[in-house]
């Protein structure tokens, strides 16, 4: 049973017996093309029996599936098949990998030629839009001969699992964004450094050049000679990025929802607060405070953080900005950067929750972080052709004013916003963080 679970006869097989077949309705009519008929049917069986012998004469191909140890969620991931052919003659494959169901790719095949002992390595992507465990099944590799009446299945690779995790491509992609002039390219601005937002190092002997602001009069009436003090950049800061995971966030843009793009987010910049010698810490918030990483420079951080956001769900409940606002008044008494991922659609819903907001601003430089609808944008732009169309398109417009009234709002009680389109949220963060350290404003 197990020889006839792997043949396969093909289109082309079933397309000849179909001509047969109708000769044989031919020959009814015109008796001459009856023995003729008959020779064409055993010269296809014969065929047949033929082209299962090619196939079947040993195992002939070897295919394996090189899957990367984990995916980046949002990202394009390889994936690559090779195949090694021992036939001694030209095949046809056709190659149906059984990837994980969350793709929802029904009809994934590829089809490929391989020369007589040949080799090929197939490259495909697959994009994830959700954080958790993906299993691939079997690779089922269909060979068939140049006679392409039947083929064979091969099968390799049964069963394999690939956690998704939060987009580590892009930790790689802006790994060095803050600290080389490439800036630019991603649309970040140049920040001028405004004032003295510096730590005492030491007390130097005065050269030309320097600040005679910083002279120091003691130190120079004792050596008899100007002293200056030296300044560093402040450093280990504590930077908290809190998100919320209540429904507002689960709203999808592209494939991910709000929630999956702060937490790539917070990844990123996890990252190059932590290469800016200042402290990373996260939470997150719904009903309650979890998944917390107290704010700390040691170099497990990036994993402890990484393992946290993997783990990270939405749910359906209205957050509770009340419980977060007195754990952040219990638990971080330093005062710290606070990066809010959140989402407000209208100003009535910051209003409920504008009295929590001005209470964690006066402790700490908190900066709220909301999202444009991009569909709305879409909508706005969008020429009218009847009234309806309209009429939608004047309630987006105040939907989107309404965004800018939020910002204005914060701006009145000194908080801080970024106000971004969900694919722009990882750079717009970025460059927010290396405003407020520019700037000496924490």
């Amino acid at each position: 049973m197990g020889f006839f679970k792997k043949i396969y006869v093909s289109n082309f097989f079933f397309y000849v017996l179909m001509g047969i077949m109708a000769c044989f309705i031919f020959a009814h009519f015109f008796p001459a093309l009856y023995n003729a008929t008959w020779l064409l049917l055993y010269v296809f069986i014969a065929f047949t029996v033929i082209d299962v012998i090619l196939l079947f004469a040993g195992k002939r191909i070897e295919g394996s599936r090189q899957a990367p140890e984990k995916f980046s969620n949002g990202d394009e991931n390889p994936v690559q098949v090779t195949i090694n052919s021992f036939y001694s003659f030209p095949v046809t494959l056709k190659i149906i990998d059984e990837v994980p169901f969350q793709f929802q790719l029904r009809n994934f095949d590829i089809k490929r030629k391989l020369a007589p002992g040949g080799s090929d390595t197939i490259e495909y992507s697959l994009r994830p839009t959700e954080r958790g465990e993906y299993f691939f099944g079997r690779l089922n590799i269909y060979v068939s001969s140049p006679l392409l009446l039947a083929s064979r299945r091969y099968i390799f690779n049964n069963g394999q699992m690939v956690p998704t995790y939060p987009s580590f491509i892009q930790l790689r992609k802006y790994d060095l964004m803050a600290f080389s002039n490439r800036l630019f390219q991603y649309g970040l601005k140049k920040i001028r450094r405004i004032g003295h937002t510096m730590e005492f190092e030491q007390i130097k002997e005065y050269v030309s050049g320097d600040d005679i602001r910083t002279i120091n009069w003691k130190a120079t009436a004792k050596r008899n000679q100007l002293m200056v003090n030296q300044f560093q950049d402040e450093k280990s800061q504590n930077v908290y990025m809190a998100i919320d995971k209540g429904r507002v966030m689960k709203m999808p843009f592209n494939g991910l929802s709000l929630l999956d793009y702060a937490i790539n987010s917070t990844l990123v910049l996890s990252n190059i607060i932590l290469k800016k010698q200042d402290k990373a810490g996260m939470f997150t918030f719904s009903k309650k405070v979890e998944n917390r990483v107290e704010a700390e420079r040691r170099t497990s951080q990036m994993q402890r953080i990484l393992e946290n956001l993997y783990n990270i769900k939405t749910d359906f409940f209205e957050s509770d900005y009340g419980r977060l606002y007195a754990d952040i008044k219990r638990n971080i008494t330093q005062r710290s950067l606070i990066l809010l991922y959140t989402n407000f659609e209208t100003l009535d819903g910051l209003n409920r929750q504008l009295p929590y907001l001005k209470g964690m601003a006066k402790s700490h430089l908190l900066v709220v972080v909301f999202f444009e609808n991009t569909e709305l944008e879409q909508l706005i732009h969008k020429k009218a052709e009847n009234v309806q169309e309209i009429y939608d398109q004047v309630i987006a417009e105040k939907f989107a004013f309404e965004k800018r009234l939020i910002v204005n709002e914060l701006m009145k009680y000194g908080i801080y916003s970024v106000l971004t389109k969900p694919e722009n949220l990882t750079i717009d963060s970025i460059n927010k963080y290396l405003e407020i350290k520019a700037r000496g404003i924490l």
